[in-house]
C-alpha cells in the first residue's frame, strides 16, 4: 500500500486552518548524513516533512502559504538530471513534484534565498521549529534579516515566530484511518518476525543469527527498513535495556529478549517478546513471566477514553509490585512499596510511550501538570518488565540473569482499544507450542 496523496493534502488544509491567512510555515528536509567516507546512511525523510508532503529525497524544503493566489503549498526540491540520475537515481524534479505530490508550484532547491524573502513579505507570523537544524535556523533569520533591511520601501516584517512542532505533533499524535491500516500492517509483519525467530532458536547459535531472521521476514513482508535498532540479548543481555551489540552466544537454560520491529510506509511497530533459548521455560522463569505478563494485561485493561496516560503504568507497577511481594523479591507493606517506588530495582522504565511515523512518538504525555486523558486515534505501547543481572544482591542466584520485557502496540479506540500486534505470541503456552515445532 501506499498512502494516498489526499491523505497529504488533508493534512495541510488542516495545518493551514490552524495557521491562518496570515502567516507562513517553513518545514526543511532532512539533510543527508555520513556514515563513512564516501558512503551515506540510507536516506530517511525527517517525519514532520515527510507527514505534510509525502515527498522522499532529499535537498527538499516544503513552504505553506495560507491564502496565497498563485498556490499555498509550494515545494522546493532538485531538478531532473540524467548524468546524476545514472548515478544515484530517479528524481521527481519540479514536475514531478506537482503532478505526483500535489504541490501547487514547485522551483529548484538552489532558488531559496532569492524567492523565500518574497514569500515572507507582508507575513505577519511565521511557523517554524527552531533548535533542530542550526545551519537552516541561520539562513531563516538571514531571511527575515534581509527584510528588515527593506522596511523603509514599505516591505512589512513577520512580527511573530511560532513553534511549527506545537501544532504538527498534536495533529500527528492522533491516526487517521489510512495511518491505522499502515501500523497494523507493520505490526502484522513484525509479529511474523518474532515468531519466526522463535521457532528458529535454540542453543549454541549466535544473537546475530536470530537478528538475521527477524530482517529476513521483515522485508520479505514489505519493510525495507527496522523502526530502530533490533535488540536481541541473550541471558544477562536481556537485562540491559537498549543492548544492541547482539554479537553473543545463546546458551541452554537462558531467557532470550528480543525488541524489534519493521517500519512500513514510514510507520514504526515496535515489539518485544522474551522466550526460553531451549524451548522450555524453567519454573523461576515461567514465574517471573506470568507476572510480567499480568502486569502487561492489567496496563492493557487501563488504555480506554476517558483513562489519562500514566493509568496503564499505575495498572503495572500495581501488578508487579504485589508479584514481587508474593515472590519475596521485595519485602514491606505493598502501599508503602509503591509510595517509594520500590519496584524500580527490577523495573526501571516507563509502561509506554506514543507510536507513529517515529517509535518514540511525538505528542504531549502531560497537559499543563496534569496527565494527558486518552483519546480515539492514538497508539501508544505498553511494555512493563522485569530484570534480575547476575549479582543482584539479596536476591537468589535462581533469578539471576532473567530480563523479561513484553510489548505490544496499542491503539485507543472509542470502545476501549485494540492491540494492533496480537499476532505476535506471549502465553506459556503459545511460545512453548511453536519452539517444539
Amino acid at each position: 500500500m501506499s498512502l494516498p496523496a489526499e491523505e497529504f493534502a488533508e493534512r495541510r488544509a488542516q495545518l493551514m486552518d490552524v495557521m491562518g491567512r496570515g502567516a507562513i510555515a517553513i518545514i526543511p528536509a532532512a539533510d543527508e548524513k555520513a556514515r563513512n567516507r564516501d558512503v551515506d546512511h540510507a536516506y530517511r525523510p525527517d517525519s514532520d516533512f515527510y507527514y505534510l508532503t509525502g515527498f522522499p529525497e532529499p535537498e527538499a524544503l516544503a513552504v505553506l502559504v495560507p491564502g496565497r493566489e498563485q498556490g499555498e503549498y509550494v515545494l522546493f526540491c532538485r531538478e531532473r538530471d540524467p548524468e546524476k540520475e545514472t548515478w544515484h537515481g530517479r528524481r521527481a524534479g519540479l514536475e514531478g513534484a506537482r503532478a505526483r505530490y500535489g504541490a501547487d508550484d514547485a522551483f529548484p532547491i538552489g532558488d531559496i534565498d532569492e524567492i523565500i524573502p518574497g514569500l515572507m513579505e507582508n507575513r505577519e507570523r511565521v511557523f517554524y521549529t527552531m533548535g533542530c537544524k542550526a545551519e537552516f535556523d541561520r539562513k531563516v533569520m538571514e531571511w527575515l534579516n534581509e527584510l528588515r533591511k527593506r522596511a523603509r520601501a514599505g516591505v512589512h516584517t513577520p512580527g511573530e515566530f511560532v513553534a511549527l512542532d506545537h501544532h504538527l505533533h498534536e495533529m500527528r499524535l492522533f491516526k487517521s484511518p489510512v495511518e491505522v491500516e499502515a501500523m497494523r500492517t507493520a505490526a502484522a509483519i513484525s509479529a511474523k518476525a518474532h515468531k519466526r525467530a522463535m521457532q528458529y532458536t535454540r542453543p549454541g547459535l549466535s544473537e546475530l543469527q536470530v537478528e538475521a531472521e527477524l530482517l529476513h521476514e521483515f522485508m520479505m513482508g514489505g519493510a525495507r527498513h527496522t523502526a530502530y535498532p533490533s535488540i536481541v540479548g541473550g541471558g544477562i543481555n536481556g537485562c540491559i535495556l537498549h543492548y544492541t551489540e547482539n554479537d553473543a552466544l545463546l546458551r541452554d537454560g537462558e531467557l532470550l529478549l528480543i525488541d524489534a520491529g519493521c517500519e512500513f510506509e514510514y510507520y514504526a511497530s515496535d515489539i518485544t517478546r522474551t522466550f526460553p533459548i531451549n524451548g522450555r521455560f524453567s519454573a523461576p522463569q515461567r514465574q517471573l513471566y506470568e507476572l510480567v505478563l499480568k502486569a502487561q494485561a492489567a496496563a492493557i485493561a487501563a488504555v480506554k477514553p476517558g483513562n489519562h496516560w500514566n493509568d496503564p503504568h499505575e495498572a503495572a507497577v500495581r501488578v508487579l509490585t504485589e508479584g514481587l511481594l508474593e515472590l519475596h523479591l521485595l519485602r514491606g507493606s505493598l502501599e508503602r512499596l509503591l509510595e517509594t517506588h520500590a519496584y524500580r530495582r527490577f523495573y526501571m522504565h516507563r509502561t509506554g510511550h506514543w507510536l507513529g511515523m517515529d517509535v518514540h512518538d511525538v505528542g504531549d504525555y502531560k497537559m499543563g501538570d496534569d496527565w494527558r486523558i486518552l483519546e480515539p486515534g492514538m497508539v501508544l505501547t505498553i511494555e512493563p518488565g522485569l530484570y534480575i543481572p547476575e549479582g543482584s544482591k539479596g536476591v537468589a542466584k535462581k533469578w539471576w540473569n532473567i530480563g523479561i520485557r513484553i510489548e505490544d502496540d496499542v491503539l485507543v479506540t472509542e470502545e476501549g482499544c485494540e492491540v494492533l500486534t496480537h499476532a505476535a505470541p506471549k502465553t506459556v503456552a503459545e511460545i512453548e507450542a511453536i519452539m517444539a515445532r
